[in-house]
């Protein structure tokens, strides 16, 4: 049964219940429930008492009814203006960053069993993440008003644990210019080609006997490579994609705990580790062509396509629409006065601290001296393959010269994925970071993080 089925089929039995339950429920559960589950006389009624109750606190609940309710949508619309004294009209997304610009807005207690009802009738599956116990406001990390439905159920998008590497030699399927995520961690070389991970968004692995799980949010264009062996836990976290969405963001889960973790930083914030203070380590990756890591790296080993899964691994046919838009599937507030929301920039939180670097500056220099936190950084990219590694500088002040890396004493370097490596064998350490999207880094961490502004 289709996804879109077994939703309508939930909200069908739930709209069976009898009269008589209804009238133990809360009458503002009652009135925001009629949005989707009443009939006409009781939709009106329900929204005649919510305007006449006059408090805005109801609005995310409402949101819920309008997202799924859609021939009612303008109904509720007018509710919300007569409560808020917005005119904002009938669209989902934009009341939805109304919402977010409104923190202060504390929900009805309402939405809570509300959400639930409706997200368990798209998945039962769903109450895994969204039990009473962890969806207190006191409890949560992130505004549970803000946790959309992706459209897809738990593991909709199923992760690729411990996939089927082949050699380079073998991957006749990849074309020269397509992109892959590389990882080297104690020689052991991996490609990941952004054409497979774009269905599978996440995978689960042990490189050069480090447990990992890249972290793939193709909607916010970030692909995050995480430690997952926790100080103090027993086993690695193995992770999943649970369906849900927060500010455009993936919001993945482990399936030891089922706790939520918010992909883009790395820390959970639904369920039972959302206290903890764990925050993932971060490993490098890069973004290049398969034909630039198949060259530095020839003994390379990379995905393959027999992956157990029936997809559509063509080049540039995964979110093709998507990534060639400058539009956001789901709603996430942007400040757009410097950069586009779509425009890519590689992000490092290391250190202490964030900062970012619009990867159109690679387009004017190759090389960029510069530092996070006082800790002097070099910076080598390529814009044309939204490839970047930064690495560690100390007192060097590094450029490109003759396609190759030198120092102001004009002493040549060699890159490689963990360190430069001087003449006389210094190792300056790579330096863990990612491409993003403007937008996620700017929804996440704008207040808190710095930008190159060269």
């Amino acid at each position: 049964m289709s996804i879109t089925r077994r939703f309508f089929v939930g909200l069908l039995g739930a709209a069976a219940l009898p009269n008589s339950l209804w009238a133990q429920q809360d009458p503002v559960l009652e009135a925001v429930r009629s949005t989707l589950f009443g009939s006409n006389a009781e939709f009106e009624q329900g929204m005649a008492f919510l305007v006449q109750r006059g408090n805005p606190d109801v609005v995310p609940a409402l949101l819920t009814g309008m997202r799924y309710g859609r021939r009612r949508s303008d109904e509720i619309a007018d509710v919300m203006q007569a409560l808020t004294g917005e005119s904002i009209g009938a669209d989902w997304f934009d009341w939805m960053l109304w919402q977010e610009r409104n923190p202060q807005l504390v929900p009805h207690p309402s939405l809570i069993p509300f959400k639930r009802e409706v997200l368990l009738g798209i998945d039962q599956n769903f109450d895994d993440f969204l039990r009473l116990e962890y969806l207190q406001r006191d409890k949560m990390k992130i505004r549970l008003e803000e946790i959309a439905w992706g459209g897809v159920s738990k593991d909709g998008i199923p992760s690729l644990d411990n996939p089927t590497l082949i050699q380079a030699a073998q991957a006749n399927y990849l074309k020269d210019d397509d992109l892959v995520f590389g990882v080297s961690i104690n020689g052991d070389e991996r490609a990941y080609p952004l054409r497979i991970m774009g269905w599978h968004e996440m995978f689960n692995e042990v490189i050069g006997g480090v447990p990992v799980a890249l972290a793939y949010c193709t909607l916010c264009g970030s692909g995050i490579l995480f430690e997952t062996q926790i100080p103090g836990r027993r086993k690695p976290l193995i992770f999943g994609s649970s369906g849900f969405l927060y500010r455009s963001n993936k919001l993945m889960f482990d399936r030891e705990t089922h706790s939520l973790w918010n992909q883009y930083t790395g820390k959970p914030v639904v369920g039972p580790l959302a206290g903890s203070g764990i925050e993932l380590k971060q490993r490098p990756v890069v973004i290049t062509t398969w034909e630039s890591w198949k060259v530095s790296l020839p003994g390379t080993r990379v995905l393959s396509l027999n992956t157990g899964h029936r997809r559509n691994y063509g080049s540039g046919v995964v979110y093709r629409e998507y990534f060639a838009s400058p539009e956001l599937m789901f709603p996430a507030l942007v400040d757009q006065s410097a950069h586009r929301q779509k425009d890519y920039v590689f992000a490092i939180r290391q250190f202490g601290a964030a900062r970012a670097w619009p990867l159109e500056a690679f387009s004017r220099t190759r090389v960029i001296n510069d530092a996070i936190a006082n800790r002097p950084l070099v910076l080598i990219g390529n814009s044309d393959k939204r490839t970047v590694r930064a690495y560690e500088r100390k007192s060097h002040r590094f450029k490109a010269l003759d396609g190759g890396l030198v120092d102001q004493t004009g002493q040549k370097w060699t890159l490689t994925e963990e360190a430069l490596i001087g003449p006389d064998g210094i190792r300056l350490p790579r330096v863990a970071g990612h491409i993003s999207y403007w937008f996620a880094w700017d929804n996440y961490l704008g207040d808190a993080a710095t930008v190159y502004p060269g």
